[in-house]
């Protein structure tokens, strides 16, 4: 079935809460296995249903933004969906004191107990009013944007203000940012105000619900199979290692563009003298090549990325990248946003990963095996980005070369300022009374420590003030889940490096991580692959030095 030809029908929020209660009480009072068994598929079958109206809402609604219908909707899901809480934590408890747990792991797995393990501990009817504020204050954060900006006495809009921050010309580069920044700067204070009562809220969430605090909350809600403690020690191994070897890439890359060192922050995603690498075609192009990459991969590739395109499984002009599974439909969803640069392609392929892992996996019950924890999805998609690197030329013609050095060069760098990100998430939690000038200056310590190559004087104002934080919105929609992206990054760099010995083998030690959806904890399921885990130190260095010798050997004769 085509995405168009999909029914949408709000659910009835009434008989969807009473017939999970009727659910939970028939699986509490099964007889015997059987009896469970049905009535556990039962409610996979409602509750794959529900998502997948929820997920048509949310993908409708971005197709279309003027569409009054599916604004409405959103609204609907904003209250409907937290209210499902105090229901799934009731589910959790039945599953875990079941009699017949040994029976449900033998033949779905154990790590479903895990999951539920975990929801019973942060999904409370103590929170449902708190997490509905939470969706009302986001929306808010949301409609906080800056259109147009004023560049050079003309009013132009971000597309616009984008590409002048990748002219060959450093000084309109600036001068772009400058503007970019200026703009910024004038709703900074308003944006912080949000993300305040956001703090204060989420905190209140991690206390009322018997944490500590808010980081605790949110690392039991993310499914998280490791700890804080592993994530700083993490930290601690990237200043000592990766920092070191990206700024060494950094200052060639000061020098190739003839730059200072350190950079102005304008010079930053700026990586060679005669401009950065653009797609060889337009979004239609793009999503042939990526069939043709799709197709060399393996045949089940091909059949994926077949049935994305002719069942109109692909939004292109998102804004934005998302990945999405419909249980209902047992297919996967993909948004992006072809704008023409190259970091579109690279999101391209990064939700391309997500979304093949769900189609090799969207027969698996339960639908959380499918689509499970941030942390295990993307792996799937980090790696990904990588292995798109074999139709290099197909996507970027005449600068494929440009790209391929600058993504592997830029995965570096990413693990360093992935990992501030990381840092400054658990200082602001740490100390959730900080006011706005706090929170920048400890975004200025980080910025030191993590990415010493750039130069934060003020220069630019808002980059320069410490209030770029405010632009990753990670940091304010999804707390803590920015480091997924860093760890997984790490084993998609080893991905690459098994890519330059043995192509093969590095897509059959994808095709097992895959494969095993979400099955097993983090760290079990990359060791299953053959792979090593981001938390290996030693192998951290190994990786980092890696991609420097690759880098240092790379010819980049006519692009310089």
């Amino acid at each position: 079935m085509k995405f168009s030809e999909i029914p949408y029908t709000r659910p009835d929020a009434e008989k969807v809460r009473a017939k999970y209660g009727e659910l939970t009480e028939r699986l509490a009072n099964a007889k015997c296995y059987a009896e469970a068994r049905a009535v556990f598929l039962e409610r996979e079958e409602m509750r794959g249903h529900v998502k997948t109206m929820i997920e048509i809402s949310f993908i409708r609604r971005n197709m279309d933004r003027d569409d009054e219908f599916y604004k409405e909707e959103r609204d609907f899901m904003h209250v409907f969906e937290p209210e499902l809480v105090k229901y799934d934590k009731a589910w959790a408890d039945a599953m875990l004191a079941s009699p017949f747990r040994g029976e449900f792991a033998a033949e779905f797995g154990d790590m479903m107990f895990l999951n539920a393990e975990f929801d019973n501990k942060t999904e409370s009817p103590l929170i449902v009013a708190d997490l509905q504020r939470e969706r009302e204050l986001l929306n808010e954060y949301r409609e906080l944007d800056v259109e147009e900006f004023c560049f050079e006495g003309e009013t132009i809009d971000s597309d616009e203000l984008g590409k002048l921050e990748e002219d060959e010309d450093a000084t309109r580069r600036l001068a772009a940012y400058k503007a970019d920044g200026a703009g910024w700067r004038g709703i900074a204070e308003d944006l912080d105000d949000v993300f305040s009562r956001l703090v204060k809220l989420r905190e209140s969430i991690g206390r009322k619900m018997g944490f500590d605090g808010y980081i605790d909350y949110e690392y039991c809600k993310l499914r998280r199979t490791f700890t804080k403690e592993d994530v700083a020690r993490f930290r601690d191994a990237v200043v000592k290692h990766i920092v070191p070897v990206a700024d060494a890439i950094k200052r060639q890359q000061a020098k190739r563009i003839g730059s200072t060192y350190p950079m102005p922050y304008s010079d930053n995603e700026f990586f060679f003298k005669n401009g950065n690498p653009h797609p060889a075609g337009n979004d239609g192009f793009l999503i042939k090549e990526g069939q043709k990459l799709f197709d060399s991969l393996s045949p089940e590739a091909g059949e994926f990325f077949r049935h994305m395109t002719e069942d109109e499984m692909m939004f292109v002009h998102a804004g934005c990248g998302v990945d999405i599974f419909l249980p209902h439909y047992k297919t996967p969803f993909l948004m992006v946003d072809l704008d023409g640069s190259g970091d579109s392609v690279r999101s391209f392929m990064h939700e391309a990963g997500h979304t093949f892992a769900y189609w090799m996996n969207k027969d698996r019950v339960s639908v959380d095996y499918v689509q499970p924890s941030e942390d295990i999805t993307e792996l799937h998609s980090m790696c990904m980005e990588l292995i798109a690197l074999k139709n290099a030329e197909g996507f970027f013609g005449e600068d494929a070369r440009k790209f391929t050095y600058s993504l592997i060069g830029e995965s570096i760098a990413f693990i360093t300022y992935g990992t501030m990100i990381d840092h400054f998430e658990h200082s602001v939690f740490e100390h959730p009374e900080w006011s706005f000038a706090d929170r920048c200056a400890e975004w200025n310590r980080l910025e030191a420590i993590y990415e010493p190559w750039i130069r934060f004087d003020g220069e630019i104002p808002y980059y320069g003030d410490g209030m770029l934080w405010q632009l990753q919105d990670h940091i304010i929609e999804e707390p803590f889940m920015y480091i997924d992206y860093v760890l997984t990054g790490v084993v998609g760099l080893e991905v690459w490096t098994i890519m330059q010995r043995d192509p093969n083998e590095a897509w059959e030690r994808y095709m097992a991580l895959i494969k095993q959806g979400g099955t097993r904890p983090f760290v079990e399921l990359i060791k299953n692959a053959g792979l090593h885990s981001p938390f290996d130190e030693e192998y951290l260095k190994t990786i980092g030095e890696t991609a420097k010798e690759w880098l240092d050997g790379y010819d980049l004769t006519g692009i310089e």
